[in-house]
């Protein structure tokens, strides 16, 4: 069954794993595969096989990452749920041949759409970032 707190618990522990790029067999049960949709700034992908892709990728562009989730309010409609979510992303990145790297913070607004799944789970089915809102100073995407 869903409730708030497991939704916010997952929201957490998500953006735990992002900050220490977690092995796949980490976030992957936290995710549904057939029907995933997740959309982000650059692209769209779908299933276990594109959010592997995308993730492989970034991991190798930003590091020092740090992910403060300010906001997870869900709208529970059974076993199924919309989450608001605003998360404070702060990462470095490194241009090469750039002699410094740069830091972003922002904060990104999105929209998950989540569902119950075995043993008290929470799995995400779809994970929209909207806006993002540069703090003031940070490089940008």
């Amino acid at each position: 069954m869903l409730t708030q707190e497991s939704i916010e618990k997952l929201a957490v522990d998500w953006y735990r794993k992002l900050d220490v790029h977690a092995p796949m067999v980490e976030l992957l049960p936290m995710l549904i595969d057939d029907g995933l949709e997740m959309v982000f700034p650059e692209v769209t992908v779908y299933g276990y096989a594109g959010f592997e892709g995308w993730f492989q990728r970034v991991i190798r562009i930003f590091f020092d990452e740090v992910h403060t989730v300010k906001k997870a309010e869900a709208t529970i409609n059974g076993d199924t749920a919309v989450v608001d979510v605003i998360v404070k992303w702060e990462a470095s990145v490194w241009n090469a041949p750039e002699a410094y790297s740069k830091r972003i913070t922002l904060d990104a607004y999105q929209t998950w759409e989540v569902k119950a799944g075995p043993d008290d789970s929470v799995l995400i089915t779809k994970y929209i970032v909207g806006d993002l809102k540069y703090y003031e100073g940070s490089a940008t995407l």
